[in-house]
């Protein structure tokens, strides 16, 4: 058995989560034995047994697994370098601008009609926090949980375990999955938000969680842009090994799965997932947590609901950059609204958000 590794270079990665999904998927393949994925170089390096193949016809073969992911693996770099990708940024953020300021007009609008209370100078409203989840279900930070997903349904497609869920219901599987998300997003999120008022939270530590909510915010609407490859290394995120552990329960094949599979999307390491998790904690309250990570949780069901029963992607789409660009420039006005609460928390800013 001759190991060799080859060294590939990919597309579509903008965070922790992406690296996550592309070690486990392409450590599927029974003759790959060590699978190594650099987010800040987008690189990944792939060690095992190819026989005689050569490196394009191994890159095409394993980016099989990840074209579905929108991700694409190739033996020369070809990424637009200098004036290329300047000008394709400029003609993306054109659009992006544009919409990104009819969805600001659109927000203002609604909440000054009374119809959704989505700004608030003192808290994260359920409103809010349902916009953040559809962000977040559009956005790359939230590929590890679609993987998760469809990497469950390919279980379930194969022998054993899969014969009689599809007898008793096609679509039985993807249904017990967000059974199991929604649920335990209510759950844990009241959990959190219970622990968080035996710690009795001052306004000092008000703000400073206030305040790491923007940040973690501003660093995920950044690596969207994607223009600033340095911010990759700054987006928090639970330890790999457990993310790992938590990936790798869609493998079983058992009648429970899917339920614990949405479950565990609860720890996965999605940035949105951790800044709503960090207000819940805030909150000290059992009711206010329990329906922030709700509404969360709903905002990602229309999305996750696509991806479950369609080959639905956004990083597959010739128009990618510009969503990309456009949810990057939302999510940032969320982060600066969150970081001007925070402020306005300790007094520093009068409340500027009243309207």
């Amino acid at each position: 058995m001759e190991q060799k590794t080859y060294k590939f270079h990919i597309k579509g990665m903008h965070c922790k989560s992406c690296v996550i999904l592309t070690e486990s998927e392409l450590n599927e393949f029974p003759y790959i034995t060590e699978v190594k994925v650099s987010l800040k170089s987008n690189l990944v390096l792939v060690t095992g047994d190819f026989g005689d193949r050569s490196s394009e016809d191994v890159a095409q073969e394993i980016s099989s697994v990840l074209h579905p992911h929108g991700y694409t693996l190739s033996v020369d770099p070809s990424v637009e370098i200098g004036k290329g990708k300047i000008e394709k940024n400029i003609s993306e953020f054109k659009i992006a601008v544009p919409v990104t300021i009819l969805f600001v007009v659109i927000y203002v609008v609604l909440q000054k009609i009374g119809l959704i209370n989505l700004v608030d100078a003192t808290k994260v409203s359920y409103g809010t926090a349902f916009m953040i989840g559809i962000v977040a279900s559009l956005s790359s930070c939230m590929a590890v949980v679609g993987g998760l997903l469809l990497s469950m349904s390919a279980s379930f497609a194969k022998e054993g375990g899969s014969t009689t869920t599809l007898r008793t219901g096609k679509f039985k599987p993807q249904i017990m999955f967000h059974v199991g998300r929604i649920v335990s997003f209510f759950v844990l999120g009241g959990v959190i938000g219970a622990l968080g008022s035996a710690f009795q939270l001052n306004t000092i530590s008000t703000f400073i969680l206030g305040f790491i909510i923007a940040m973690v915010m501003l660093i995920l609407g950044i690596n969207l842009l994607d223009i600033f490859p340095w911010a990759r290394r700054l987006q928090p995120g639970m330890p790999k090994f457990l993310a790992k552990h938590a990936l790798g329960v869609s493998k079983f094949n058992h009648t429970l799965t899917p339920l614990l599979v949405g479950v565990v999307t609860f720890f996965l390491p999605c940035g949105f997932t951790q800044s709503m998790q960090i207000y819940s904690l805030s909150t000290g309250s059992f009711t206010t947590g329990a329906l922030t990570m709700l509404s969360f949780a709903l905002g990602t069901l229309p999305v996750l609901g696509l991806l479950s029963f369609s080959s639905f992607s956004i990083g597959k789409s010739p128009k990618a950059g510009i969503f990309f660009k456009t949810a990057g420039l939302i999510v940032i006005l969320f982060a600066l609204f969150n970081l001007i609460n925070a402020l306005v928390v300790i007094n520093i800013l009068p409340p500027i958000f009243n309207f």
